[in-house]
């Protein structure tokens, strides 16, 4: 065998022990006729000796290693006379008798270490090599271990494991497909899933009840730290169920994953937020709840006063930072550049002090006096100390900035903190949103949610205000995953595909082998699917789901190390029968 043990696991036990490892040299460090060599496997580092004096051949050989070299030792285990309380195997060493080169390395684009000089397009080129890196191993191992937990915590409610088809029809009412020309069908076009959604729904019209899927679902969109165009997703479902159900259930799970990796208990249960109370008091369907400075509207306390920065737009509304008036004005105008990027959208921010001797300092002294600013202070529940920030605009555009500030200060205060966690369910969705530029509604989820009961006649009459039987899992203002309970009635889902705007020609053409199964019987069902990487990475306090990916693409969807995408031969354009026309 090529080792007896690994580089990991000798102790002071194993002293005295004739052993061989196998594993590449993490460093070399020579001093006069001794040379120590650090060599390195998945599992931790031994300390090996070569003796100038013992073997000279072997130590000018020790001397001849290079970083990354693959290599065989064997020697006595021996108690190490300078500990190193840094690694497992810092009480002992091994005084090599044996060694043996079994691959050379070039030198490595960048250092194999937790601290490296690699840069991400570099590390993205070479991630073979990144992967040997502790910090990147430790997020593949978390990976693995809440894949598997999670498969045990489903395990035992009776989940069944389903694998679902990879090549399926295309249903573009989502995100953009991928799509996979057959050559055996010239002309017609596979989809990567974007989820498994109408195949666990027809699994539950087959009679699993409790299906389970560690899947991965594909969609061609426009990146970010937390999208790739392959992800996984712990995709469930479950039949004569209600909402209630589903989220006792993987609460549950959710409670189960934080006490087995983090040794976090959750006793209580998650709270709960209607979608309305999450956009009125964070401006946000994900809501990070660790701290408060929650939305205070403000509309009706600042008209009247000439100001037409808040008379002309239909909402003010603030955020109160306690402790923060001491602010320098430089502080401030770095906060109203923040909040003027593109990407936060508001055209300015008004403040307001609260002094230390109950006065106010603000950015509109000329229109509101003393008592006018008081007024606004006692709304916002502000005390001497405290700075109010206002955003004025359109309702959901400024509740948008107004979130990112809230975070950009909440970050700034180090209200933050990555080891603190306030899991919260958000439910009551919309069942429709409006897209003004198609000037038509779309499912806020997908087709198949069911809306509140209650609400159905509104369908009618007012789309905008359908709620459907929608949920979110948010963690840390973090979307960990969602669902909903389902349309299982043919009659109500026809109806919803019409208020989708689909004829029933494409509802057909699109859906029809899932309307047909529901003439069949098809039970209450309901699930939701949780985000694996976001899962991972929030529990490894990464800021990007690319790093607990084992061969990630980078911000432009490309695969820097294999160059994919990539262009095709001629011949398979043909036997596909594809030419390629690229618009301007």
């Amino acid at each position: 065998m090529f080792r007896t043990h690994t580089c990991g696991e000798l102790r002071i036990s194993h002293a005295g022990q004739t052993i061989t490892l196998a594993g590449w040299v993490q460093r070399t460090r020579k001093m006069g006729g001794m040379t120590f060599v650090d060599i390195r496997d998945r599992y931790g580092i031994t300390q090996l000796v070569f003796n100038q004096d013992t073997n000279t051949i072997l130590w000018e050989s020790a001397n001849k290693l290079g970083r990354e070299f693959v290599i065989q030792v064997s020697g006595e285990v021996a108690e190490r006379s300078n500990k190193n309380a840094n690694i497992n195997t810092g009480d002992i060493e091994l005084l090599v008798t044996v060694l043996t080169v079994l691959n050379e390395s070039k030198t490595p684009p960048f250092t194999i270490e937790d601290n490296t000089d690699g840069g991400d397009d570099i590390r993205m080129k070479y991630r073979y090599l990144d992967l040997r890196r502790n910090a990147v191993r430790h997020n593949l191992e978390l990976r693995h271990a809440m894949a598997f937990e999670t498969r045990r915590y489903l395990d035992k409610m009776n989940f069944l494991e389903v694998e679902t088809p990879v090549l399926i029809g295309s249903t573009p009412e989502g995100a953009r497909d991928f799509v996979v020309p057959s050559r055996m069908n010239p002309g017609e076009f596979y989809a990567l899933p974007q989820s498994p959604q109408l195949f666990k729904q027809l699994l539950m019209v087959s009679g699993f009840d409790r299906y389970f899927q560690i899947v991965k679902c594909f969609r061609d969109e426009d990146l970010r730290a937390d999208r790739q165009p392959e992800f996984t997703q712990i995709d469930c479902e479950m039949s004569f169920v209600t909402q209630e159900d589903v989220l006792q259930i993987f609460e549950g799970m959710v409670k189960h994953l934080f006490k087995y990796v983090k040794n976090i208990d959750f006793v209580e249960s998650f709270p709960r937020m209607t979608w309305a109370d999450a956009m009125k008091y964070y401006g946000s369907d994900k809501p990070d709840i660790r701290f408060d400075m929650k939305f205070v509207e403000l509309k009706e306390e600042v008209s009247g006063h000439n100001f037409v920065v808040f008379d002309s737009v239909p909402y003010v509304a603030g955020i109160c930072a306690t402790g923060c008036a001491g602010y320098t004005r430089k502080q401030i105008d770095t906060l109203t550049d923040f909040v003027k990027r593109p990407q936060v959208g508001a055209k300015g921010l008004v403040y307001i002090r609260c002094e230390a001797d109950g006065t106010f300092k603000s950015s509109v002294d000329k229109f509101y006096s003393n008592d006018d600013l008081k007024i606004i202070a006692d709304k916002c529940n502000a005390i001497p100390g405290d700075l109010i920030l206002i955003l004025a605009g359109e309702i959901r555009k400024t509740q948008k900035a107004l979130n990112e500030l809230r975070l950009e200060i909440g970050e700034a205060l180090g209200l933050r903190d990555k080891n603190v966690f306030a899991p919260l369910w958000v439910i009551d969705f919309p069942l429709f949103e409006y897209d003004e530029e198609t000037q038509r509604y779309y499912a806020m989820h997908h087709p198949f949610t069911s809306p509140m009961l209650e609400d159905l006649p509104l369908l009618e009459t007012n789309k905008g205000e359908v709620r459907s039987n929608a949920y979110d899992m948010v963690v840390n203002g973090v979307e960990l995953g969602g669902g909903s309970i389902r349309i299982h009635d043919s009659k109500l889902q026809n109806e919803m595909f019409k208020h989708l705007g689909f004829t029933p020609e494409k509802a057909e053409a699109q859906f029809g082998f899932l309307m047909s199964a529901f003439q069949y019987g098809a039970p209450p069902h309901g699930g939701l699917a949780f985000g694996l990487d976001r899962f991972v990475s929030l529990f490894a306090g990464l800021d990007s789901i690319r790093d607990c990916i084992a061969f990630p693409k980078n911000n432009s969807g490309r695969d820097v190390m294999m160059d994919a995408p990539s262009v095709i031969d001629q011949s398979q354009l043909d036997e596909l029968n594809l030419i390629i026309d690229i618009k301007e």
